[in-house]
């Protein structure tokens, strides 16, 4: 465990207390999940957060990691003699990486600089008498003039006064003084500038915002910054962190030189000169522009992990059986229908569209399908052929009169990779690519993150820059999320897939496996305890996942989320109330008349005891919230037909630092701009809206030749009165907590749009996700306010438990034949293109 100066660091950094720092880096360190202690261990934290808890692993990481390169470079410097008290003391006090490097800098074995070859012409005395600038001594000609040696190259008075003047200026720019001087200056005065290169000025349209650009480094938006890395490294743009360089030089010589007017300024001058331009300055731009490099990254990361965990927890359509359609042209649409447990049970292929235009045989197959397994939900994949394909199957029920089944389109993203990968060649060895497909597309309906859980994470659309930002970071940070939400809604343990119990808390993919193959082994299992029965799973693994793991067996506590180790606590409070532990789930009330105080030990408290009310209260509560399809326009499909002052139903696909992207059931998405959201000022537009929200918006303007779509929200709200915002600007009122999202008519629904550019290119998008380069060379998500793509950092939202339950399940609400269900699988591709898949 780190020492008590980092706990201490790390509080400060988090805003905890220090005593909440300690206790969760001893159970860190001890091997628990960040779910797991913010479920189970909220009385040892203080009831942390998965953010606060994600921030102190993080920051446990980093002074672990400070501290042990604290004893490599104090061992280093200790071999070469060269380790004083001051030094060490240094050293063993410095908290900071980069410091950390500067101490250690000039003991460093370096390659050969002129600096080092000047001291083996035994030019550093030079040196020193330049650094001491002793107005008494001889003078500086005469003083180099003793240098001059054939033998050690130094031919002339000039070139030793150079040789000494390289030592100096190495000596500058590893003084720390200095160099933190720099760094301070570059951070808060520091302008980030991009200019074209020859390729660039030759394809103006790419980056045509960025060719003659500059914004201080301090305050540069990450997907700005994103976009420059980008054409960087594209070879179009080139950029650099300017400064008012001649005052940072004046500032050095200031703290180098000691009297103006002598012989020796001159000298110093030019040593400054060479020290800043040579060696400070691009060692210490490459520093900050990697800080600004990484702040982008946290910040567009936070926005990929916020909307993909808004798209995973979309609420499901229950176990319902669903028709699954994969629409095409040439090769026709695939249908698959699966059961209520999503099991695969017919398949057929139908070509409604052109070339084949077979309409009537389609009809006839679709509706045989239907009436066989009495269907009431078909989900539509929303890529190539969608909208024509749902145009086609509400036709065809409407004109068998069958009202009560409803068709949604479902995003798709990420669907043919699942189609064939190894999990789905294991699933369905004897069926095409096409089939897995359609079947992907009808689970996704039933429960879209048991279903998306299958696919790498990084197959999501839904942030910006996938490419352009640490991917090991990014992998890392959507892993986290996409646990997060699995086992925020818990597991059923006799129907998980191997994919989804893999994010169970404590367990890894072997493990999973094993489990799965136990419980066919088993029958099913009846009970939590025979998961130690599965070999690789001990009792820390137990601990860890037991409590997100449900079992419909003989014990009624395995079916909720309390943990095993608080089930003699739940005994007891049944005995207290003569009652079974079956009466007691069933009959939630009698729970009122507990003194819950008694129960306390040193390991269930107050809040544990809080929580195991709640599951005795609401078992088997699922977070999510209740299904329901937008209305899209009737009769608009294409861009062409919207005109200005429409208004229309559609759900929110991406959220950026500069607005929303809205799919309004057209080709393109639309684009709710920063300042069409709400009346009020909104700084951050996941307090207003989040990725799968049904939102109603109006069309405020159409580029029909781009195409591009512009949208209000707030043009459907009331403007609020000039005494609301005055009030608000002295704080929420009672009756509205600060941040919540503005009285907007918006409703949850289960999923995201077709495509992530917001209508702004006319590119197509590819069926992983992944799309041609936009109008800012781009290849992701988000845009920024001029219509380009672009990310931008959010706080998390937050979430209302409407008390929604896995069981019985929840049946769908009845939508009108064509109303929308965004298929969540765009979304999880476009994340895959933003994380480098």
């Amino acid at each position: 465990m780190i020492d008590s100066r980092c706990i201490d660091h790390i509080a400060t950094e988090v805003r905890v207390s220090a005593q909440q720092v300690a206790r969760t880096v001893t159970l860190l360190d001890g091997g628990a999940t960040i779910p797991f202690i913010a479920r189970y261990r909220k009385d040892m934290t203080g009831n942390l957060n998965e953010e606060q808890l994600e921030a102190i692993a993080a920051r446990n990481r980093y002074y672990t990691e400070l501290v042990m390169r604290r004893k490599t470079v104090l061992d280093a410097i200790e071999k070469q003699g060269k380790l004083d008290d001051a030094l060490k003391e240094a050293i063993e006090g410095c908290m900071d990486k980069r410091l950390l490097e500067d101490l250690y800098a000039p003991h460093k074995k370096a390659r050969r600089t002129k600096a080092t070859v000047a001291r083996e012409k035994g030019l550093e005395p030079l040196a020193d008498f330049l650094a001491a600038q002793d107005a008494t001594a001889e003078a500086i000609e005469t003083k180099a003039e003793s240098f001059v040696r054939a033998d050690k190259a130094v031919n002339s008075v000039e070139e030793a006064l150079e040789g000494a003047r390289f030592i100096l200026a190495e000596r500058v720019a590893l003084d720390l003084d200095t160099r933190e001087m720099l760094r301070k200056r570059m951070r808060l005065e520091g302008k980030v500038v991009s200019k074209a290169t020859a390729n660039g000025e030759k394809a103006p349209g790419k980056f045509k915002q960025y060719l003659d650009f500059q914004e201080a480094a301090a305050t540069i938006p990450s997907h700005r910054f994103l976009a420059i890395h980008r054409g960087v490294k594209e070879g179009l743009l080139r950029m650099e962190l300017a400064l008012d360089d001649d005052a940072i030089k004046a500032t050095i010589r200031e703290h180098f030189i000691t009297a103006t007017g002598t012989p020796y300024e001159a000298q110093w001058t030019l040593v400054v000169e060479d020290a800043y331009h040579r060696l400070l300055k691009p060692s210490i731009e490459n520093e900050i522009t990697q800080e600004i490099q990484e702040r982008a990254d946290r910040e567009a990361i936070h926005v990929f992990r916020q909307n993909a965990e808004n798209l995973l927890m979309s609420p499901p359509a229950g176990p319902i059986m669903v028709l699954g359609i994969d629409p095409g042209f040439k090769n026709g649409c695939k249908m698959a229908v699966v059961d209520a447990a999503g099991a695969f049970v017919e398949s057929a292929v139908i070509h409604p569209h052109p070339p084949q235009s077979a309409v009537d045989e389609a009809e006839a197959v679709l509706l045989a399908m239907l009436q066989k397994h009495a269907l009431s939900a078909i989900a539509v994949g929303n890529g190539t052929a969608a909208r024509e394909t749902n145009a086609f199957v509400r036709a065809a029920l409407q004109k068998a009169n069958l009202s009560d089944a409803f068709c949604v389109l479902v995003n798709e993203a990420g669907a043919s990779v699942y189609s064939a990968s190894k999990t789905a060649r294991e699933e369905f060895p004897e069926l095409d690519v096409t089939v897995r497909g359609a079947i992907s597309i009808a689970r996704r309906l039933q429960d879209p993150l048991a279903e998306l859980v299958k696919i790498d994470p990084r197959h999501i659309g839904v942030g910006q820059y996938q490419h352009d930002v640490n991917q090991k970071r990014l992998r890392e940070g959507l892993v986290m999320s996409v646990a997060s939400c699995v086992n925020r809604i818990g597991v059923d343990l006799n129907t998980a897939s191997a994919p989804l119990l893999q994010y169970v808390s404590g367990l890894k993919k072997d493990t999973a496996q094993k489990v799965v193959a136990k419980r066919s082994e088993l029958g099913g299992f009846t009970n939590r305890r025979q998961l130690l029965e599965v070999d690789g799973i001990g009792p820390s693994v137990f601990e860890q996942s037991a409590g997100f793991l449900r079992v419909h067996g003989d014990n009624p506590l395995d079916r909720t989320g309390i943990h095993p180790e608080a089930y003699d606590i739940v005994a007891k409070i049944a005995a207290r109330l003569n009652m079974s532990l079956g009466e007691l789930t069933e009959k939630p009330k009698a729970l009122d008349a507990v003194e819950w105080t008694e129960f306390q030990d040193d390991k269930i408290g107050e809040l544990t005891l809080a929580d195991i009310r709640t599951e005795l209260v609401k078992p088997r509560r699922d977070p999510r919230k209740s299904f329901k399809a937008p209305n899209f326009l009737e009769g608009i499909t294409e861009v062409g037909q919207l005109e200005d002052g429409m208004e229309a139903e559609g759900v929110v696909t991406n959220v950026t630092d500069f607005g929303a992207f809205v799919d309004i059931g057209v080709h393109q998405d639309g684009l709710v701009h920063l300042s069409e959201l709400s009346h009020r000022f909104v700084r951050d537009p996941h307090s207003v809206v989040r990725v799968g929200q049904i939102v109603k918006v109006k069309v405020i303007g159409v580029d029909k030749d781009a195409p591009r779509i512009s949208l209000s929200i707030k043009a459907l709200q009331s403007a609020e009165p000039k005494e609301g915002r005055a009030r608000r600007g002295r704080g929420p009122r009672r009756d509205q907590a600060e941040g919540a999202p503005a009285a907007a008519a918006t409703t949850d629904q289960a999923g995201s749009p077709r495509r992530q550019d917001g209508g702004h290119s006319d590119r197509p998008q590819a069926r992983d996700g992944s799309r041609d380069k936009g109008r800012d060379g781009g290849r992701d998500g988000g845009r920024d306010g001029q219509g380009r793509r672009g990310g931008g950092k959010g706080q998390k939202p937050r979430r209302r438990d409407d008390g929604a339950r896995n069981e019985p399940a929840q049946q769908p609400q009845k939508q009108p034949a064509g109303s929308f269900n965004t298929g969540l699988a765009d979304q999880l591709a476009a994340l895959k293109d933003k994380l480098g898949g």
